[in-house]
């Protein structure tokens, strides 16, 4: 039996009404950081120590294994284990299938059913009969949008109606999907009748079997009698379905969760259920857990802001925490010119934590979506800081950052490639057939992949600006050295993570970057609807409660190094930092500029053809003209006596910058950038005494 002593020790006023509240419907409104895990699972031993229910009758559960094996784990420490004395804590798949398991020869005889590891194949099949790619991402979508129906018990044959009255981004045109959809139905299913399932099947059958089997729904609900639910913002249709006929007419149900952490509805996930909650059991008693033992009262403060300004449904259910901890620093807010400076000053202010005494493992930067994370793993990198990626795979692992790496490798070794040719024309070329479009494709993975490639061009763009006599062979090996570097030596390091992947987690610093309009909120958000931005807001307060002690908020006012400042700061951001009030932004050191500045106005150059003329575009030229037609002539004759086109030679720009710099020697010739050591051997004499020999 468990130790009662111990049930109730350690409990604030608010988790002990929960723990004692008599049997029968319990909703626990439970604000992040407030003790959740501890006070379900007590309430749990609580029921089975003064003989409500036995262990064996209690079926908990939750969205991850990870959450499911807390769970297990707090209430063995509590006396609750051994044969006949065990709690099932699982989460819903898991229940269902073992349900599944035992339940299926009784309905369904011999015929079989298999669990299915990779629904690519069918899926892709489905596609190409319905006339779609099937490309990797596409699978992906549509195969996430399959799961999406289904979660939300919507069938092939109410799809297209289904998305069009709820104005859904679809991966492609809807009755196409829905043909992808039933046709993926239809393959599961044998002659004979065996069956393959998939997850959502695990779910959907087994609710079907205790709908329509009395005898089958008696008999669980004789093992089964009392059930807990965690987080239960996140309940899906389909699950909320197979909790009805666990439950059947009976009301033994404790459900805890948080309206203001719903941030799965892309998923199917729905709060309804938990705002309902009250409405559908009258008598049911509602707990509200306030009390923060995890934030500083300052972050904590911070949170209760960002929720603040929430609207619609469930803002009016929102939580005001209060936190518990001592003081500590105040949040921090800072604005960067651009990512490379953020990522940079992150890495500084990670390393002045970790040298504080803060173990790296204890740090987080969070972002919205993965390929944010590129900046940030270089910036430790040459830091030389660990770190780890969460929920995503690291920059240079992922799977269309190997393959481009592959076709960028296989183009720098072809020996047809003009010599002059313009190595970010030649990077875009080899990532266009991967998915680098102009525009953003529909799709999540296949913006996801998108993205990935967009920050690998990018990435090639910055260099070559930085360097712009840098050959397609070179920024290969620049390339291939960075990914090589980036293998950290262990895992207990920073961590990296998207703000989805970071819910449940905690950390004593939290760096969230990345925080203007169009990456938090992110752009379909702002393009689909208000309710939309809101659960974006969301998913920024979940990013603030993840701070126990430091918080470091950013945001970058252009993408790359010295590019266009078009960016503002979050809308979330604006509401806590008012433009009136720049004391409130940490001033942020600049990144030390690099490369080559105009000879003009003494600014760094941005872009190739700046960094070639030496100047800026938009900067008086000083164009020798004479001389510019008498270096083309040379080049003509030179092109025709090799037989080659004539930027082989020298390209255009290349003359431009001999015709407006003039250069009178062998130092100042090779301070032009596309002028190196083969040049200046084959042409060197011959364009200095052009030089030297024209007027001007």
């Amino acid at each position: 039996m468990p130790d009662h002593s111990l049930i109730l020790d350690g409990l604030d006023p608010e988790q002990s009404a929960a723990v004692t509240a008599p049997r029968g419907p319990v909703c626990v409104l439970a604000g992040a950081g407030t003790g959740k895990t501890r006070t379900i699972t007590r309430r749990i031993a609580h029921m089975i120590e003064t003989g409500q229910v036995s262990a064996g009758q209690v079926l908990a559960v939750t969205f991850t294994a990870r959450a499911a094996g807390e769970m297990r784990g707090r209430l063995r420490s509590l006396g609750i284990s051994g044969p006949g004395n065990t709690v099932q804590a699982q989460t819903f798949h898991a229940a269902a299938m073992r349900q599944l398991r035992y339940f299926w020869p009784q309905v369904f005889g011999n015929a079989s059913w298999e669990l299915m590891d990779n629904k690519f194949p069918i899926v892709s099949r489905a596609a190409r009969r319905a006339g779609l790619d099937t490309t990797t991402e596409t699978l992906r979508d549509l195969s996430s949008e399959i799961e999406w129906a289904k979660a939300s018990l919507i069938g092939p044959e109410g799809y297209v109606q289904a998305v069009t009255t709820g104005h859904r981004d679809t991966p492609a045109p809807p009755a196409k999907v829905a043909a992808v959809y039933a046709g993926y139905e239809d393959a599961k299913v044998s002659e004979d009748g065996d069956r393959l399932l998939d997850f959502d099947d695990l779910l959907i059958y087994t609710t079907q079997i205790l709908q329509t089997d009395p005898a089958i729904a008696e008999e669980f609900r004789l093992r089964y009698r009392s059930f807990v639910v965690d987080e239960y913002q996140d309940v899906t249709p389909v699950q909320q379905g197979l909790l009805d006929v666990w439950m059947g007419e009976r009301d033994d149900l404790t459900v805890v969760g948080d309206a203001n952490q719903t941030i799965y509805t892309f998923t199917g996930a729905t709060p309804t259920y938990l705002l309902d909650f009250s409405r559908r059991f009258p008598e049911a008693a509602v707990v509200r857990l306030e009390r923060d033992y995890r934030s500083t009262p300052q972050i904590v403060s911070l949170a209760n802001d960002v929720i603040g300004a929430a609207r619609g449904r469930i803002a009016g259910t929102r939580l005001k925490l209060v936190g518990q901890r001592p003081p500590g620093p105040a949040p921090e807010f800072a604005e960067y010119d651009d990512e490379p400076a953020e990522a940079t000053a992150v890495a500084a202010a990670i390393k002045r934590l970790v040298n504080r005494g803060t173990p790296p493992a204890e740090i987080a930067i969070l972002y919205r979506v993965n390929a944010q994370s590129e900046n940030h793993e270089q910036a430790l990198t040459e830091a030389g800081i660990p770190y780890q990626v969460r929920g995503g795979e690291a920059f240079f692992t992922r799977s269309e950052i190997r393959q481009a790496m592959r076709q960028l490798t296989q183009a720098a070794q072809r020996d047809d490639l003009p010599a002059e040719a313009d190595v970010a024309t030649l990077v875009r070329a080899v990532l266009a057939p991967l998915g680098l479009t102009d525009a953003e494709p529909e799709g999540a993975q296949a913006k996801a992949r998108w993205e990935s490639l967009r920050a690998l061009e990018v990435l090639a763009g910055d260099l070559t600006a930085e360097h712009p006599d840098l050959t397609l062979r070179d920024l290969v090996a620049e390339l291939s050295a960075r990914a090589e570097a980036r293998h950290p030596p262990t895992v207990q390091g920073v961590t990296l993570s998207s703000l989805h992947a970071a819910k449940g987690l905690e950390w004593d610093a939290v760096f969230l970057i990345g925080l203007t309009d169009g990456s938090l909120p992110i752009n379909q958000a702002i393009n689909n609807s208000p309710e939309a931005i809101e659960e974006e807001r969301r998913l920024f307060y979940v990013g603030v409660t993840r701070a126990r002690e430091h918080l470091h908020l950013s945001w970058a006012l252009s993408r790359n190094e010295g590019g266009r400042k078009g960016r503002r700061r979050s809308r979330f951001v604006a509401d806590l930092v008012p433009d009136d009030s720049p004391a409130s932004i940490v001033a942020a050191p600049s990144k030390p500029r690099r490369g080559p500045t105009c000879r003009v106005c003494g600014t760094r150059l941005v872009g190739k053809t700046a960094a070639l003329l030496g100047r800026c575009e938009n900067c008086p030229s000083d164009l020798d003209e004479d001389l510019l037609v008498a270096l083309k002539e040379w080049r003509r004759d030179q092109a025709k006596e090799q037989s080659v086109p004539a930027y082989v030679v020298f390209s255009d720009n290349t003359l431009v910058a001999i015709a407006e710099q003039r250069p009178s020697d062998v130092s100042s010739l090779v301070a032009i950038p596309g002028i190196g050591a083969k040049k200046l051997d084959q042409y060197g004499d011959d364009v200095l005494e052009i030089v030297r020999t024209s007027g001007g």
